[in-house]
């Protein structure tokens, strides 16, 4: 079976929240929610570079891991998917993840902020697959459609990608090697043009003498 997987191209990245955009609309996302952020790493400085984050469906996630309910559970497809149904709302999973994906709904006194709210991978939930209730409580099930998620298809620059992560370890692959294959030519070019400033200044030089 297929391993789902995010990922996002730091180098592509432009930091204009469509991904952000577009999770919010297609799954009704809670006010206060955000299933997917983006992040700006050494903001200002050299080597700024932004990233969008939702949850990255681990391999062995710790939001499963900590859970005293079982209310998270993987798929066949390797998402990391939760029960609201089941869920106790007692934020462990919340301490436990590293990436901040689920989310109390609301911002009242602790034990009273209601189920967890993540990222599905627009996946839906344990419900029956396009059901009404599938709809409300987890939000879109585009999986179901034969869709990705809307974040990554929204996605301007293909910075963010959703899929197999054989597929995407593939793309990142060649985009690593073509990113240094143009860095190579720059320099080879550059070395070139440079030589050939060279000889027309020393050219200029021996005409004037």
């Amino acid at each position: 079976m297929a391993r789902m997987k995010f990922f996002c191209d730091a180098e592509r990245c432009i930091e204009c929240n469509g991904c952000v955009t577009a999770c919010k609309n297609e799954n009704d996302v809670p006010w206060g929610v955000n299933r997917r952020r983006v992040v700006t790493i050494k903001d200002g400085e050299p080597g700024e570079r932004s990233l969008s984050v939702a949850c990255m469906h681990c391999s062995d996630a710790p939001c499963e891991a900590v859970c005293p309910v079982d209310c998270f559970y993987t798929t066949d497809d390797g998402l990391v998917l939760h029960d609201k149904d089941i869920c106790i709302g007692c934020g462990y999973c919340f301490y436990a993840c590293p990436f901040g994906a689920p989310q109390f709904p609301t911002t009242n006194a602790f034990g009273s902020r209601g189920k967890m709210d993540k990222c599905t991978f627009c996946a839906g939930g344990p419900l029956e697959d396009l059901s009404a209730e599938e709809k409300t409580k987890y939000g879109s099930n585009r999986l179901a459609e034969g869709k990705l998620p809307l974040c990554a298809e929204m996605c301007a620059t293909k910075a963010l990608l959703a899929g197999d992560a054989d597929v995407l370890a593939d793309i990142y692959r060649k985009r690593v090697i073509n990113r240094g294959a143009s860095v190579m030519d720059w320099g080879v070019n550059y070395q070139k043009a440079s030589l050939r400033a060279g000889r027309s200044q020393k050219g200029k030089a021996s005409s004037n003498n």
